[in-house]
């Protein structure tokens, strides 16, 4: 899956762009897309993040990126409600779910993980629901990442504090699975 790949081949780039092979070696030889050569042969590789950018400079729709299956990562304290969250998902979807139980296993499993949504619950604790967010939005392998904060203690202002703080959406504890799967169709759709 071309999203997973951390560098592409001239021809990939191009069926995601829906050009000719010889357009994006253009655009490389032209310096407008950044990448580098394979020492000792005239081909060519570029960084998924560089093509993100061009493709974002050029107003391309950048769905061809999302392919494959959705990648949730769940972080959550309570050792059961990621657990059953885990089972239900990856028996009722077909999204590829792991899970992390604290802020620095999160960030160490999203760097991994390249996930296309983190379900997180902003009470882990010493403030590190909001230093995953931050890490998340700082990182260029996670552009595409989607925040969903869970929480059972938030007043509606809190809630509406959320999105400067990088979370994308929210869900209020207690939740039906529905409920969830809904949120992260709604956090993948490629609408932008």
């Amino acid at each position: 899956m071309p999203f997973e790949k951390e560098v592409l081949t001239t021809g990939e780039v191009a069926k995601i762009c829906n050009v000719a092979p010889r357009t994006v070696s253009k655009w490389f030889d032209s310096g407008s897309l950044k990448g580098y050569r394979i020492p000792g042969s005239r081909d060519r590789r570029i960084p998924t993040g560089e093509l993100i950018r061009f493709m974002k400079a050029h107003n391309m729709p950048i769905d061809g990126l999302m392919t494959g299956r959705t990648r949730v990562l769940l972080v959550d304290g309570e050792r059961e409600v990621v657990d059953t969250l885990q089972k239900i998902l990856t028996e009722q979807t077909n999204y590829e779910v792991r899970i992390a139980q604290n802020g620095f296993s999160a960030g160490m499993e999203a760097e991994r993980f390249k996930p296309h949504v983190l379900l997180m619950d902003i009470h882990l604790g010493d403030g590190d629901a909001k230093q995953v967010a931050d890490m998340v939005r700082r990182s260029e392998n996670l552009q595409f990442t989607r925040i969903i904060a869970m929480s059972s203690k938030l007043t509606d202002g809190q809630v509406h504090s959320l999105k400067a703080m990088g979370f994308d959406s929210f869900l209020k504890k207690p939740f039906q699975v529905r409920q969830v799967v809904e949120a992260i169709e709604a956090a993948t759709n490629i609408a932008a």
